[in-house]
C-alpha cells in the first residue's frame, strides 16, 4: 500500500453537488472536469494512483491538486494558475514594423528577405534589443506575412 495521503479531501454535500453538476454538464474546460473527477474520487477513498489510472493523469498531479484544494479551497483548486512564460519580444508596434519591413523591397543584392536579415534589421532599427530568426518566423506566420514577395497571396484561379 502507498504512503498515507497528507492532503485528505473532505467535501461538504454542497461541494459534492457542485462537482457532480460540473462533471455531468461537461461544459467546463476538460482540465477543470478532470480536477472535479479527481476530487470526487479522492473524497470517495481512492488513492492517487487509482485516480491517475482512471483519468490517465500522473499521480503527482493528483497530489498537487489535492494540496491546492487543501490550501486554497475548492474554487481556487478548480481553476488553473497562470502559467509562467516569457514576455513577448514584439508588441503590436514592433510586429507592425516587422511586417512592414518584410513587405518592403529586399536589401540590395538579395531577391527576398531571410528571417535572419529581418531579425538583424529589426535590432538595427532599435525596435528590440535582440530577437531570433525563429521569433521573426513565428510572428510573420501569425500575421500571415510573406518575406517581400509581391502579390496578395490569393490564388489566381
Amino acid at each position: 500500500m502507498g504512503r498515507p495521503q497528507r492532503w485528505v479531501v473532505e467535501l461538504s454535500q454542497q461541494e459534492r453537488k457542485t462537482l457532480r453538476n460540473l462533471v455531468k454538464k461537461g461544459k467546463a474546460k476538460v482540465r477543470t472536469i478532470n480536477r472535479a473527477h479527481a476530487f470526487l474520487l479522492s473524497a470517495g477513498g481512492k488513492t492517487d494512483k487509482e485516480i491517475g489510472e482512471a483519468l490517465q493523469i500522473h499521480p503527482q498531479t493528483i497530489r498537487n491538486w489535492r494540496k491546492h484544494l487543501g490550501e486554497e479551497g475548492l474554487g481556487a483548486a478548480l481553476e488553473e494558475r497562470p502559467r509562467p512564460g516569457a514576455q513577448a519580444k514584439l508588441d503590436a508596434r514592433g510586429e507592425a514594423t516587422l511586417v512592414a519591413l518584410a513587405c518592403s523591397d529586399a536589401p540590395q543584392g538579395r531577391e527576398h528577405w531571410t528571417m535572419q536579415l529581418l531579425a538583424d534589421q529589426v535590432v538595427e532599427l532599435g525596435v528590440v534589443e535582440s530577437i531570433s530568426d525563429e521569433t521573426v518566423r513565428r510572428t510573420l506566420k501569425k500575421t500571415r506575412s510573406s518575406r517581400g514577395r509581391r502579390g496578395s497571396g490569393v490564388s489566381p484561379r
